[in-house]
This record gives structure tokens, sequence and C-alpha cells, in this order.
């Protein structure tokens, strides 16, 4: 994508081609076969812009409802934050008036930021991606102002604002970084801006090494997880920042969507050590947020349940009780690892499909499931781990 091949588009030529495009259901497999139609009539970059976006628009429509009247590209893309994480984001900026999105992409954190009624200046060094954010902000007419500036964030100070939320490039020639330090800018750089701005916000890879955040002191980790999907964490600093470690879940009804719900957890400094215990009831594993962000024994606690391991999360309780930080499966009964018995118990249970899961296990769960799948009339859960530091198998129904 280019300038011009951008500007095209926005056209009500470049509208009606896309719209076209749009009406073709395409795949990665009609690639060339498009760009060959397209190009008896229009140049072959044009051609090129127009087909990539109409597949980019497609993957998008998982993140962004609006994904159809969008510019991307594919890298940008896939660092973008998803709508319905960036309008939880915005909603911890309530307090500000005015945010720098530092290293803005597409645009989607300042169109979250703008349609919360934030002033927003959004920064970032690369030219086609800040004409993408601006083209973004025409197309869906955000609510507060956008203001754009190209700025190489690693010569240049951040723009005045009451708070800043930097997304730090996390790839380079397509390739993830994941050491903080190996970002652009990198972490430690980006956290000097504290002394002229102390609100400020760090979007992290969802695996960041918490031994690298160690050292920074009076700041929050946020995990965040969409739908039972992990998708980042966040680093908060200044007022924002009210514990150590957050655990937030955004449930939203449609690919996409902005409208949701949210929970969130905390630490209680009052807990009391969870409990180990043999498998009862239920079987419960944590939300991917609850466990990055270590608050598997806050869910224990609000559940009565007993961990199997001390370093396994899976819990286990006697009683279903409904909660949003964790999934639920009924314990049918439970044994020592070994694939010859629990084969036959199996058998013995007229397991039809059975679905393989694992914590502590080095099995491969695919290969596995397939070995231990029937033809009988109960399709059935396996979950391989370990009870007191010993291999088990845990034989389990969906409820």
């Amino acid at each position: 994508m280019n300038r011009d091949a951008l500007t095209y588009l926005q056209t009500a030529a470049g509208q009606a081609l896309l719209a076209d495009l749009a009406t073709r259901n395409l795949t990665e497999a009609d690639l060339l076969r498009e760009l060959t139609r397209l190009r008896r009539h229009y140049p072959a970059e044009l051609a090129r812009a127009a087909v990539e976006q109409t597949l980019l628009r497609q993957r998008a429509r998982t993140k962004f409802p609006q994904a159809d009247q969008m510019f991307f590209t594919r890298e940008a893309l896939e660092q973008a934050s998803s709508a319905a994480v960036a309008d939880h984001r915005a909603r911890r900026f309530a307090n500000y008036a005015h945010v720098a999105d530092l290293g803005c992409g597409i645009g989607g954190d300042a169109l979250a930021l703008a349609a919360a009624g934030r002033q927003v200046t959004a920064v970032d060094r690369d030219d086609i991606r800040l004409a993408l954010a601006a083209a973004n902000a025409a197309a869906l007419g955000p609510a507060a102002p956008i203001t754009f500036v190209q700025a190489d964030l690693l010569v240049d100070p951040p723009p005045p604002a009451d708070a800043l939320f930097c997304d730090p490039g996390r790839r380079s020639a397509g390739r993830r970084r994941f050491r903080v330090e190996q970002y652009e800018p990198p972490l430690a750089h980006v956290l000097r801006w504290r002394e002229r701005t102390p609100v400020l916000a760090v979007k992290l890879a969802p695996g960041v090494d918490l031994a690298e955040l160690a050292a920074v002191d009076d700041c929050e980790v946020e995990f965040v997880s969409l739908n039972g999907d992990l998708k980042e964490a966040v680093l908060w600093c200044g007022p924002p920042a009210t514990t150590a470690r957050r655990a937030t879940l955004l449930r939203s009804a449609t690919a996409g969507a902005c409208e949701g719900t949210s929970v969130t957890l905390t630490a209680d400094p009052a807990r009391s050590p969870t409990p180990l215990a043999p498998p009862d009831a239920l079987l419960y594993e944590p939300d991917p947020a609850v466990l990055r962000a270590g608050l598997v024994g806050e869910v224990a606690a609000r559940l009565g349940a007993a961990q199997l391991d001390p370093d396994i999360a899976y819990l286990t309780a006697p009683e279903l009780q409904t909660t949003p930080f964790a999934r639920a499966w009924r314990i049918l009964e439970w044994l020592p690892f070994n694939l010859k018995r629990l084969r036959a118990r199996l058998r013995a249970l007229d397991a039809g499909p059975v679905t393989v899961k694992k914590r502590g296990s080095p099995l491969d769960t695919d290969a596995l499931a397939k070995q231990l799948s029937g033809s009988g009339a109960h399709p059935l859960v396996v979950v391989l781990t370990r009870v007191a530091g010993r291999p088990a198998a845990l034989i389990c129904t969906n409820l």
C-alpha cells in the first residue's frame, strides 16, 4: 500500500471498487486471479492494494465491528488491539481529557479514545500507518477530535497531554520481539516519559516475562482476555495503577463488537493460602488472564476450591459455582496415569469423541485424542495433569 493507492481507495471510485470486491467472497487462493482481472483496468499497485484491503477487511472483522470501512496493513492489523480491548482501555483513561496515542498504527486506540470523548493526539513515525489512521478516522467520524503527528519517538519527546498510551513496535520483518528492551521504543525509553507525564500506559505482549518488569516501580500490570483468549498485557503507571496485578475478562456477543461485559480481579492481601486436595466433583480451569496475573488463589478462595497440585493451576471443588473467572467440568472419575487403564475406563464409560486437555504433561493432546476416541454415545474430556506431584488422568464431562 502506498499513499497514492490509499488516496484513490478513499475516493468514490475507489470505494466502489472495494464494494465490488467485497461481494466476491475472496480468499488468499483467489489473489492471482483477481489481480489478473483487475490489471486490465487498473495499475498493478492499485489492483494489489484493493485486493489486499479486501482480504484484510475480512480478517479484521474479528477485531473491528466497522472493519469493512477501514484500511489496514498486515503487520499493523496483527499488532492492533481489538475494538473491545481498546474500548476497555479508553474507559480507564476516563479522568484525562487529552490522551496522546504513541505508536498509533492504524488508529484503533485513538478511535476508541475519541469515541469515549477524549481529545487525542495520535503519533507514529511511519507515514503510511499515520495516513491509514487518518483515513480510518475520516471513514468512521470519531466523536472527539484526533490530531495526527508524524514523529520518531526515539528522538522526539511525546506531545503535551494529560496521559500517554504507547503501543511500541513488537515486530521486525514479520518476527516477534519478546524482550521489552527490543521493543521500538524500548520500555526503558518509554518509562522516562513519566518525568513529564506521570500517567502512562504501555501495551506489552501477553507473554511478557514478568521478571523484566520487576524493577519498574509504582506500576500495575493488567492482563486482558477477550472471550477466553488472552489478548494483551498493559503496564499502567501513575494514578491508574491501583494494584500490582490485575486480570480483566471481556466478553462480547459477536466477533469484533465493542459492546459487552467486563469483570476484573485483583489480589486480596488477607486471603489464606490455597489448600491442596485430590479431585472432587468439579474441575475448574481459570481464565488465561487470571493465570498470567498469578491470581489463581483468588479464584480458588471465591469458589471454596483447592488445587490439585501446588504447581498446576487446575482447581477442584465439591459443588458447582458459576464464575466468570474459570471454566468448569464435572469429574466422573480419575486415576493415576496409565494409558492401558485409561483406555479401558473410557470403553467402560461408552466413550465417543474424546477431547484431551493437559497441564503438566508432555503428551501430544491431538494425537492422544485420536487414540482415545471411541464409537460410544458419550463425548468425554480427558484432562492430563498432576495430583500431588504424580501424573494423573481425570475423565470429565462438559456441563
